[in-house]
């Protein structure tokens, strides 16, 4: 007897997020994490990029590529539970120049890299047999987008002359964000954002995102870029509102896949590409205010 694709599907979905729901009421802290390796495996990531960022700048250039190719490769067997087969070799080859192609040539190496990369996303998947290219083809633009183009923007703030400080300066607030939100979500959280996306979110987790981030950018971009207070209040805020919207963005992927995390590598986070949603999101936002109101 053939069996009903859509239902199969949906009934894998439910029993994911079924699981999923189990493992949260049985996890020991509010939050849903293992706090002790989270805290451990985050204290490592911070001390990595630190060290390559200050450093040499192209130790962090290939430092991010490398974090980017294990979110790409994470994301692209996450997309084949939604039938998305994602023209690998094309979107791996774009990931690994991107960043590279934007120190070296800055904003319109980016761009240029970034739409070669969708024409040979395109090409790639014209060439193979089989059914639904456009979906495919329009998940290799996707992925190439969410990952090494995002990314690309990091290495076009640590390129700037005062590079590392802005870097640095976008990491914290970002950090301040997620740490504020765990807190505050931990020890007042009653009210959820958005219940059937993320159920430990809550709109008190929200408030502390906000303040803590807000406190962090001013002080970041006081201290570390020379700028004005009220520019460390602008970071503070967007980066709380985007590092949310990156979150739940991508728990609303997450969900529609049926899927927990993205990977596994990281002890009480998931995969790179669960720490890196937030951060992709956040990137663009501090980029564009910091060269608007803060100048090299």
């Amino acid at each position: 007897m053939m069996t009903n694709a859509p239902t199969s599907r949906r009934a894998y979905r439910n029993k994911r997020r079924a699981e999923d729901l189990a493992a949260r009421e049985n996890t020991p802290s509010r939050a849903g994490r293992n706090l002790p390796a989270a805290i451990g495996v985050g204290v490592g990531l911070v001390l990595v990029i630190m060290v390559s960022l200050f450093f040499w700048k192209p130790a962090f250039v290939i430092v991010l590529t490398a974090a980017a190719a294990l979110a790409v490769t994470e994301l692209i067997e996450a997309l084949k539970e939604g039938r998305v087969n994602v023209p690998y070799v094309p979107v791996m080859g774009g990931t690994l120049v991107l960043g590279a192609t934007a120190y070296i040539a800055g904003t319109e190496g980016l761009a240029g890299g970034f739409a070669l990369a969708c024409l040979l996303v395109l090409v790639w998947r014209a060439s193979e047999r089989g059914e639904h290219a456009l979906r495919d083809v329009a998940g290799g633009v996707f992925v190439l987008a969410y990952v090494p183009l995002l990314a690309g923007i990091a290495v076009l703030m640590v390129a700037e002359d005062d590079g590392p400080a802005r870097v640095l300066t976008f990491i914290l607030v970002t950090i301040a964000s997620d740490t504020g939100g765990y807190m505050f979500g931990v020890l007042w959280g009653k009210r959820p954002m958005a219940p059937s996306l993320s159920p430990k979110k809550s709109w008190e987790g929200f408030t502390g995102s906000v303040v803590w981030s807000v406190a962090v950018g001013i002080a970041a971009v006081v201290l570390l870029l020379d700028g004005s207070w009220l520019v460390g209040v602008m970071v503070g805020v967007a980066a709380a509102c985007f590092a949310t919207i990156g979150d739940l963005a991508e728990s609303t992927l997450k969900r529609d896949l049926g899927i927990k995390d993205m990977g596994s590598i990281l002890p009480g986070h998931g995969g790179i590409m669960d720490r890196m949603d937030s951060l992709l999101v956040v990137v663009p936002v501090t980029w564009a205010l910091l060269t608007i109101f803060v100048p090299v």
